[in-house]
This record gives structure tokens, C-alpha cells and sequence, in this order.
């Protein structure tokens, strides 16, 4: 799960790193292995094959969502740096934005959090990294990304030919049209970007007219619900800053860092780090985020962990605990 999960990148950087390639008509029923996946999808799932030649006919090459996965594409065109988070994301617009969301959605956040135990501003955050609160939730093309991907060579074809299966079966389960699904270049979609395979398995109807991944209602009872699975622990602390040796200037030298590193506080304190507020916890995991003239260092807590479990980046998690800090007095 958290292997898959940690694959929903940021859409909403991506409107910022692509290179205007559009997709282009392709062939891809000359392909033997495209073949293959329409036996294989009519033999275990009961396609017809009469639809998926048609539907599969239809898709393009999209050349761009190729080139993020075959080392062509601009370094940090996928996986964002602290400097790009802080451009696009956390910052006084993106705050504004979350106290307004908060405002208005204040009555299903208090319910999701009432019913998974689980600090509603963080659900705020997650949804803000992810689609700027619902406003963007990605414009490629969802079967031309993956069937690219799927059909290519790329370092993850095999997991996006998957992905193009259960995006089929998803847009049978939800009767959509498959050709007009839009999302992230990586396939993910909705407002807390799910690719098939999860949206499939947390399809999760909060408000009770029926589940979807691009309803506001949903996606917020499925944050809290994925926080509650992944043992969040309401109003307990996430991160805190810490101080470290250092002159002006200088980076951080000395220790692994990342949100899977796990020190004990007397180990750290060996090596002159220590927290800045209260910290309740015996061990932490050592965070650094890297500014363009200093590094950062941040003592992750359980719940850092939580953030974690949904995209595997350390800088992800911390953008989600700074908009959420932001709001936290906000109603």
C-alpha cells in the first residue's frame, strides 16, 4: 500500500514542468504485448475485446508523461524539491486559501474528524498539497498517460500496466466514459489524487450520494479515514524544529536523515541537535529540509509517519504539517 500510495505525486507542481508536447496519434494495437492485455483483459475480466481495440485505438502517445520516466524529463519535473514546495505550495496564498477551506467545508471536516479520531486541519493540509483544495486536480489525459506508460519502456512500466487494468475496471464500476478521465501525468485523480488502483480500493461515499474521487465530501472523509488505518494520533504532535552546530550558512553534516530514520533524543543531543518546543517522544526521526542558503532540521513525531504513508517524501509531510499549523486556530 504505501509503496503505491508513495507514486501520487503533486499535480500540482506538474502544471509547472510540462513541456507543451501534446499527445500525438500511435498505433498501439500493432503492439504484440497490447495484444496480449486485451486477451488478458477479456479472458479474467469479461471485456469485450470489440471495446477495448476501440478504446485502446483511441489513445495517444503522450510524449511528455514519457519523458518523466525515462530520465529525459528536467531534474525535479517529478518529485519536488523544498525550494518547489515553498513556491507553489507553502506560502502565505496557499494559507489563505486553506483558512477559507476550512471555513467552508467546517462541518464535514468536524464530522470526519469526530468519526476517525484525527486532527482536521491535517485533513485541510493533505487536500491542499494535492490539489490546491480541489482546484486543480490535473489536466492529462488519464488513459493516454498510462497507456503510454503501460506500453513503453520506462523504470515503472510494469506497475503502470497494472494501473491501466484497474483503470478500466474502475471506469466500468463507475460507468465513465474512460476516454474523458482527466488527472496527474502519473494517472492520478481527484482531489487527494488517487491512481486506479486506490481509488478502487478507498472509493469511500462520506456524504452518502453516491463515491467519487473528484466530490470535495468524499475526499475529505477518505483523508481522515486513510489517517485513522495509518494510526494517527489526534491532537498529538507531528514535528518540531530543532537547532543544530552550525555558522550561518553552513548545511547539515553528520547523521542520516529522512522521515524513516528513528534516533533516540539522547543520540541526537550527542551530536548538539535539539528541539526547539516541546517534544514528548523518547525518539524522532531527523527531517531536513534543504533552503537554497541553509538546511532546516525537524524532529519528526509518530504522526509525521502518518503523512508519510501517503506519499513517501519528507517534504511532502512537512508541507502538509506547516498548512496545518497555519489554520490551526482558524474556524
Amino acid at each position: 500500500m504505501k509503496a503505491i500510495l508513495s507514486l501520487i505525486l503533486l499535480t500540482l507542481m506538474v502544471a509547472y514542468g510540462n513541456d507543451d508536447r501534446p499527445p500525438i496519434p500511435y498505433d498501439y494495437l500493432s503492439k504484440p504485448q497490447v495484444q496480449r492485455f486485451i486477451r488478458t483483459m477479456h479472458k479474467q475480466y469479461g471485456f469485450s475485446e470489440a471495446y477495448l481495440k476501440r478504446v485502446l485505438e483511441h489513445a495517444k502517445l503522450d510524449r511528455d508523461t514519457l519523458a518523466r520516466y525515462t530520465g529525459k524529463f528536467k531534474k525535479n519535473s517529478t518529485v519536488g524539491s523544498w525550494e518547489r514546495f515553498k513556491l507553489h505550495v507553502v506560502n502565505k496564498e496557499t494559507f489563505q486559501e486553506a483558512k477559507r477551506f476550512k471555513h467552508t467545508h467546517y462541518h464535514t471536516l468536524k464530522q470526519a474528524s469526530y468519526r476517525y479520531h484525527v486532527d482536521m486541519d491535517y485533513i485541510v493540509g493533505f487536500i491542499g498539497v494535492e490539489s490546491r483544495f480541489g482546484t486543480y486536480t490535473g489536466d492529462y489525459n488519464v488513459l493516454d498517460a498510462l497507456t503510454t506508460l503501460a506500453f513503453h519502456h520506462n523504470r515503472m512500466q510494469r506497475f503502470f500496466k497494472s494501473e491501466l487494468k484497474h483503470l478500466f475496471l474502475f471506469a466500468r464500476e463507475k460507468q465513465y466514459d474512460i476516454t474523458k478521465l482527466e488527472g496527474s501525468f502519473a494517472g492520478a485523480m481527484g482531489c487527494v489524487q488517487q491512481v486506479p488502483s486506490v481509488a478502487r480500493k478507498f472509493n469511500y461515499d462520506f456524504d452518502g450520494d453516491g463515491a467519487s474521487v473528484w466530490d470535495i465530501e468524499d475526499c475529505i472523509g477518505s483523508i481522515a479515514k486513510f489517517m485513522h488505518t495509518k494510526g494517527w494520533r489526534e491532537g498529538k504532535i507531528v514535528a518540531v524544529p530543532a537547532t543544530f552546530p552550525t555558522s550561518k550558512g553552513e548545511r547539515f553534516k553528520g547523521l542520516r536523515v529522512g522521515f524513516k530514520t528513528r534516533y533516540k533524543l539522547t543520540t541526537l543531543r550527542k551530536h548538539g541537535i535539539r528541539p526547539l518546543s516541546l517534544y514528548p517522544y523518547s525518539t524522532a526521526a531527523l527531517i531536513r529540509l534543504r533552503n537554497r542558503t541553509h538546511d532546516e532540521l525537524w524532529l519528526g513525531a509518530p504522526n509525521f509517519k502518518a503523512l508519510t504513508a501517503y506519499n513517501a517524501s519528507s517534504n511532502y509531510g512537512m508541507a502538509i504539517h506547516l498548512i496545518a499549523d497555519a489554520i490551526k486556530d482558524q474556524r
